[in-house]
């Protein structure tokens, strides 16, 4: 069974960047790749130059970590301002039962 050969970001990019002296077809048998594998990673970096080739959805798991303390702080933001008010409230509750006590 042959082994999937896995590329790095730098290669694919010195690969794409090939592009623009070489053709299409020599780059892919210098490099020894499949035509459609090259016009594949062409397509991801011109959707999106920025995120292309982030590796096997590493920077995806990054992203959703992030979101998801970004929602636990959200919810801790709301647990701490609820019992703040409700603190407040047994308080004022508390000092007006000591006010009734007083004038008994």
């Amino acid at each position: 069974m042959r082994q999937r050969r896995k590329f790095s970001r730098d290669l694919k990019l010195s690969i794409l960047n090939e592009l623009n002296v070489k053709k299409a077809v020599q780059v892919c048998r210098e490099q020894n790749i499949h035509p459609m594998m090259l016009s594949r990673w062409r397509k991801e970096f011109n959707d999106n130059p920025i995120k292309s080739f982030s590796g096997n959805g590493n920077l995806w798991k990054a992203e959703a970590e992030v979101e998801r303390y970004k929602r636990l702080v959200g919810e801790l933001y709301a647990e701490i301002d609820f019992l703040k008010k409700t603190t407040k409230r047994l308080q004022e509750l508390n000092a007006e039962e000591k006010k009734v006590k007083s004038l008994r």
